[in-house]
């Protein structure tokens, strides 16, 4: 009898945890060698299974509706760059999924997790239960069409046009998306040291639930000029916004679960501006021929 895709995803011998975790040759050719079936497999399951649906009625209304606005009429982006609070240099806050829609994507992403099809951990996290890679451009990736679908969404039609009237010296190196899930638990993954990301902008989305509590696991921040430090906390549905060259860590988790997606943005080859540098905004207009002012933010791509 024939096997279908995802019968034969499911039944396929993977890597181990440590082998995907290394990189190791054997894991990288498991992942080019089956990306093809992993995509059929993830394509049928969406097809074949009663998944929650994702759009952006997950966004918080606030957010949503000045998103909007802005797009039909560029001239009203304030109202969205209003609704970020600068809390740390670098670093902005706002709500940015509805804390009452949560639960419809956490039940996805957990429901994706358990559909015993191949998903490579997020490198550099070797514990950590329920994370996956969500980029096409990452092998192992999340291919579920109705995800990528809303993934490209998030980047599209609000992380790069907010990322532009935040920090408009990074129009020119926000070309490329890059992003994982990750699930933070006192009895496994704890906490990451001090860092910088190989990004322009990184978005951190906490996807915890109303009354899903837990202890420790703030992002401690690092100023590079002052010497000045900040712990800052997540809340159900709250975002974290900041250039990639910003040090920070995030500190111990001691009660409970932390669950966010982490996403960001950056240049071809790898590019990152300076950090909050004028000269990367000349250098962005010099080889992009794109004006880097804020507004620039929900202008077509």
């Amino acid at each position: 009898m024939t096997q279908t895709s995802l019968e034969r995803a499911r039944a396929i011998t993977r890597p181990t945890r440590q082998e995907m975790l290394n990189r190791a040759p054997a894991s990288q050719q498991f992942w080019i060698q089956n990306k093809g079936l992993l995509a059929d497999a993830w394509k049928e399951w969406e097809d074949t299974d009663r998944n929650p649906t994702l759009d952006s009625s997950l966004i918080d209304p606030k957010l949503r509706a000045a998103v909007e606005q802005a797009w039909d009429d560029p001239s009203k982006e304030i109202a969205v760059k209003d609704l970020w609070e600068e809390v740390f240099p670098g670093v902005y806050e706002a709500q940015f999924f509805d804390p009452t829609q949560l639960s419809v994507l956490r039940d996805y992403l957990e429901r994706a997790a358990s559909a015993n099809i191949p998903l490579r951990p997020p490198y550099g996290i070797s514990l950590n239960r329920g994370g996956a890679m969500l980029d096409s451009r990452s092998e192992g990736y999340l291919a579920a069409p109705q995800f990528q679908r809303f993934y490209r969404n998030l980047m599209d039609a609000y992380m790069r046009p907010i990322s532009r009237l935040l920090f408009p010296d990074i129009v020119g190196y926000d070309t490329q998306t890059f992003g994982f899930s990750i699930q933070w638990q006192a009895d496994a993954d704890t906490s990451l040291r001090a860092h910088t990301d190989a990004s322009s902008v990184t978005l951190n989305l906490n996807l915890n639930l109303p009354g899903e509590a837990f202890s420790g696991s703030g992002v401690r921040f690092f100023d590079r000029e002052t010497r000045k430090v900040a712990e800052l906390n997540f809340a159900p549905g709250k975002a974290l916004i900041h250039y990639g060259s910003v040090p920070h860590e995030s500190m111990p988790i001691t009660k409970g679960e932390r669950s966010n997606l982490v996403l960001w943005l950056y240049g071809d080859h790898g590019q990152v501006p300076r950090f909050g540098g004028y000269q990367a905004e000349v250098d962005a207009k010099q080889r992009w021929s794109v004006p880097a002012t804020p507004n620039d933010g929900f202008a077509p791509f």
